[in-house]
Order: structure tokens, then C-alpha cells, then sequence
């Protein structure tokens, strides 16, 4: 079992240089919040994430790689065709 703010470490160095923050909603569930920390454009804002299964390096990698595609796919979805 990973700890809460282990799990925030992986989660946070695995978008940078955006920056993630992850908190705990009142029903156990996880908010994730992607975002440039500058200009702070959101890039993704998950609520109610089940933690269920996030218990190791692998699959919170394998979340990270899952997100970074999603991120991706919203960039390509409003990109100016020109």
C-alpha cells in the first residue's frame, strides 16, 4: 500500500513541468487537477477517480501515462487547422 502523499509525489513529478495536485473527497474518492502552474491554464480536472487499484508504482504509472494521453487528445481536439 502506497501512502497518500507518496502517491501525490509520483503523481506530481509524472506531469511536470505541469503541476498535479490530488486531494481526497469526502467520500474517498480522488479529485486530480492538471494544470500549467503559471498561467494557470487547466489541462485536466478529474473528480470522483476511484483510488481503487492505485496500490503501486505500476499502476499509478500506468494512470499517469493514461491522463498524459487524455491531455494530448484534448490539445489535438482544439487545435486551429489552418
Amino acid at each position: 500500500m502506497i501512502s497518500f502523499d507518496e502517491f501525490n509525489s509520483i503523481m506530481a513529478s509524472g506531469f511536470l513541468p505541469l503541476e498535479c495536485v490530488c486531494t481526497v473527497n469526502s467520500d474517498g474518492s480522488l479529485r486530480i487537477n492538471i494544470f500549467e502552474p503559471v498561467s494557470g491554464r487547466v489541462d485536466l480536472l478529474l473528480t470522483g477517480v476511484s483510488p481503487e487499484g492505485l496500490d503501486s508504482i505500476r499502476s499509478i504509472s500506468n494512470l499517469i501515462g493514461e491522463l498524459r494521453t487524455e491531455i494530448q487528445a484534448g490539445r489535438r481536439g482544439f487545435a486551429v487547422v489552418g
